[in-house]
């Protein structure tokens, strides 16, 4: 008598996963070539998506996406490991009709994931090192800790203004502000008539000198990981462009991890945000500010390194007097950005030290 075969094998068929990342749970959505099979909710955990995989589509080969977000790379990084080629992409990227914007809930999403992952329209982003990663935390961690500063800083000087006190001659200047003498100043000084009002100082001068030293613990240890051998030389060489110190250099090594990625200083500068939107149609064509899209804590560094290197490299002053005589001076600072960037991306890609022009 014949028995019922059990066994399946999808040997050399493409299964296509969409998954909807959320912190607890995803939403996936399976695929075939000709099929949209399944969509259900599963832990978040990619054993239990494998497992799924194998147990009810055997041999077959596994593509995944998912939206970059909060949860990071940390699901590219385990699907991968377990044989799932998955991708990260940009949730603007993602081709959505009318339909799906105005009926949309995660099972949309996910559907939406399989199906464009399955057409092939999908382009991932750069997904960098698990190393880098950690490197660019403590980088930003340094950032998050000078934003952090600035408030402390501003409600010092409110309970300050709120009550009249008013700062010695010596430290008139904004520059000799939060030096040790001048802690020491609001630290011995009893403005208040009451414990309450000094308490209430003391507290906050308290928490901008602890974030202070938590700023340059940070410091020191960025400082000792651009030695290390994995930044050090294209660290060197970073900084010798005017303008280009520790944190910016640094910044952009971790941020970018490599160069070689970028095939021109256009698709580099496209990549940071310093292109500006273009809007064409027929015979018109209209270029307008800045786009939007780019990695908005590069371009702001940037930004700010372009106005010293503006003072300091004799190529980038002249060019700068040139454009402010057509431009304000904060659009003619951006086409010194660009610049800039141009000389960053020559040195990390030929390896050469920058030697500033001589304008003569």
């Amino acid at each position: 008598m014949q028995t019922q075969r059990t066994e399946l094998n999808f040997e050399g068929q493409n299964f296509y996963v969409g998954i909807d990342v959320h912190l607890k749970t995803w939403t996936v959505s399976i695929m075939s070539e000709h099929l949209m099979l399944k969509t259900f909710t599963q832990p978040a955990q990619p054993d239990k998506l494998l497992n799924y995989l194998v147990r009810n589509y055997p041999g077959g080969n596994y593509h995944s996406v998912y939206e970059a977000g909060f949860s990071g790379f940390w699901s590219h990084y385990k699907l991968k490991e377990m044989g799932i080629n998955n991708i990260v992409i940009n949730p603007a990227d993602v081709p959505t009709t009318q339909k799906e914007h105005l009926l949309k809930d995660d099972p949309t999403d996910s559907r939406k994931l399989a199906r464009s992952l399955h057409s092939g329209v999908l382009r991932a982003i750069y997904v960098p090192e698990p190393l880098t990663m950690e490197d660019r935390s403590l980088v930003r961690t340094r950032s998050a800790l000078v934003k952090d500063m600035g408030r402390y800083k501003s409600r010092i000087k409110s309970q300050l203004n709120l009550y009249g006190i008013t700062y010695p001659e010596e430290f008139e200047k904004s520059g000799t502000h939060w030096s040790k003498r001048f802690l020491k100043w609001l630290n011995g000084t009893d403005f208040f008539q009451s414990d309450t009002g000094a308490l209430s100082l003391r507290v906050k001068v308290q928490e901008a000198e602890q974030q202070r030293q938590l700023i340059l613990d940070t410091t020191r240890a960025i400082r000792k990981m651009s030695q290390g051998e994995k930044y050090a030389s294209n660290m060197k060489l970073l900084t010798t462009i005017p303008g280009v110190g520790l944190i910016t250099a640094i910044t952009f090594l971790t941020e970018i991890e490599n160069i070689e990625r970028f095939t021109n200083s256009d698709h580099f500068a496209g990549f940071i945000g310093l292109i500006p939107n273009r809007h064409s149609s027929g015979a018109k064509e209209s270029t307008g500010e800045m786009t939007f899209r780019g990695h908005e804590n590069i371009k702001k560094m940037l930004i700010e390194s372009s106005w010293i290197a503006a003072r300091c490299d004799p190529a980038l002053t002249l060019s700068y007097h040139k454009y402010t005589r057509r431009m304000e001076s904060n659009k003619a600072i951006v086409k010194i950005a660009r610049k800039l960037l141009n000389r960053i991306f020559y040195v990390l890609t030929f390896k050469k030290e920058y030697v500033p022009c001589v304008v003569k």
